[in-house]
């Protein structure tokens, strides 16, 4: 890993099974799960619980491309800044272009169909998990549709 300047920081992307990314970057947008948290260098260490969506990363551009941001599908776990190293410890996350829209489209009729089971033992907190299932194959909905669009 090479080291980071003042302009930038190491950020890592991690789930339960793999190691996602490993790179210098200029600013991170992240899903909490009250709103979106922006990082950028220098930021006072911090820890924060991640909600679903994109996190959002601006890439050094040495080379002035137009690619210079990538994007990932985060969907819980933690985050932490500290000593300008960005951990995220993700739950589920993929990175954009990745994911498919057809199957993302899938995915959220598959969760929207689903109902609450009148048997439940604890019907409020089923009602919760298919809300998340719903919302987190919307956000792979809209940013499958996003990577397409831009071409990646």
């Amino acid at each position: 890993m090479s080291s980071t300047s003042s302009k930038s920081f190491t950020c890592r992307v991690v789930t339960p099974t793999e190691q996602l990314l490993d790179e210098t970057v200029n600013y991170a947008s992240i899903p909490v799960w009250d709103g979106l948290m922006g990082i950028l260098p220098g930021r006072a260490p911090i820890v924060a619980r991640l909600g679903i969506g994109e996190l959002k990363l601006d890439l050094p551009d040495a080379s002035r491309s137009a690619n210079a941001s990538r994007s990932y599908f985060i969907n819980g776990g933690f985050m932490q800044m500290s000593a300008d190293t960005l951990t995220i410890l993700a739950e589920d996350a993929a990175p954009a272009e990745t994911l498919s829209e057809s199957d993302a489209q899938a995915e959220l009729a598959e969760a929207e169909a689903r109902k609450v089971s009148p048997d439940s033992t604890d019907m409020a907190a089923e009602a919760d998990r298919l809300r998340a299932a719903c919302d987190a194959a919307r956000w792979k909905v809209r940013l499958s549709k996003q990577t397409t669009r831009r071409g990646i």
